[in-house]
């Protein structure tokens, strides 16, 4: 199976951030964007809408895998930055939910952030913008970071590089089991794309943010997907692993869920250093 006409995916310096709440803000993207350790960046997974936070329900904490201690507990919407040192093996459980910004108040985020840079004569990073939604709604995701950056080059002379990852494994979302577990599911979402691109030309690089796969029969429906949606061409540029581990629990020291969640279970998404050798 060939690839697109897409350019290689080198990062340099090769690290990126994943798509998390600190990237929410035009000020999270902006500091994400002028590391000098960063070869590209990533938003806050985003929908068409916004997604709507809660408090109450949607929360995170860190907490070590050893004993299960927390270091810390927040249920903003986007928090404020934690220090941890490079020895401490942290992990995280959370309940969040998607960026309440929506992707075209990114795109908008996006664009003034290249101009600014345009002005200061800075190299141009590619752009990776986390998106979930319908099929439909990831379609148009797809046409409107196209236009933006044909525009961007049209009047600004700016060589802009979006890469549109699809989220399709928040496992968060009740009653909305992640897609990217289904052969089927994945279809709905890959097929719309490869028909709107049948050149092969991918202005827009797409990829998957998958689910931690547990067993053989899952890594055998996203294949499964990929050949049949791609005929005689990858359809994708890039696969993220792994979105957080969802059905986790962490209990706090009165044995009750550390963290709420919308069904009132406390069970959410496991992620950081306990997760890591399942996602390589």
């Amino acid at each position: 199976m060939k690839t697109s006409n897409s350019r290689r995916l080198d990062f340099d310096p090769p690290l990126l951030n994943s798509a998390n709440p600190w990237a929410t803000t035009k000020e999270d993207l902006e500091a994400l964007y002028q590391c000098p350790h960063t070869g590209a960046i990533t938003t806050r997974t985003a929908l068409a809408n916004g997604f709507e936070h809660e408090d109450a329900t949607h929360q995170y904490c860190f907490f070590e895998p050893k004993g299960h201690a927390r270091r810390g507990y927040r249920t903003e919407a986007h928090p404020p930055h934690q220090r941890t040192t490079l020895s401490d093996p942290i992990s995280s459980l959370n309940t969040l939910g998607y960026s309440p910004f929506s992707v075209l108040e990114y795109l908008k985020i996006i664009e003034n952030l290249l101009l600014s840079h345009q002005l200061e004569n800075r190299p141009i990073k590619p752009i990776i913008i986390s998106v979930a939604g319908s099929p439909a709604e990831i379609l148009e995701h797809y046409h409107s970071m196209s236009r933006l950056q044909l525009n961007l080059k049209q009047t600004q002379d700016i060589s802009a590089r979006f890469l549109m990852e699809m989220n399709l494994s928040c496992p968060n979302i009740a009653g909305k089991p992640p897609p990217a577990y289904s052969r089927n599911e994945l279809l709905k979402y890959l097929i719309p794309l490869v028909d709107a691109d049948p050149g092969g030309v991918r202005t827009i690089e797409v990829g998957i943010k998958t689910p931690p796969y547990t067993y053989q029969t899952q890594f055998d429906e996203l294949m499964s997907a990929l050949l049949e949606s791609g005929k005689d061409r990858c359809p994708i540029s890039f696969i993220t692993a792994t979105n957080t581990l969802g059905s986790s629990l962490v209990l706090s020291g009165s044995l009750s869920p550390a963290l709420n969640s919308s069904n009132g279970t406390g069970i959410g998404g496991l992620a950081g250093s306990a997760l890591h050798p399942l996602a390589l």
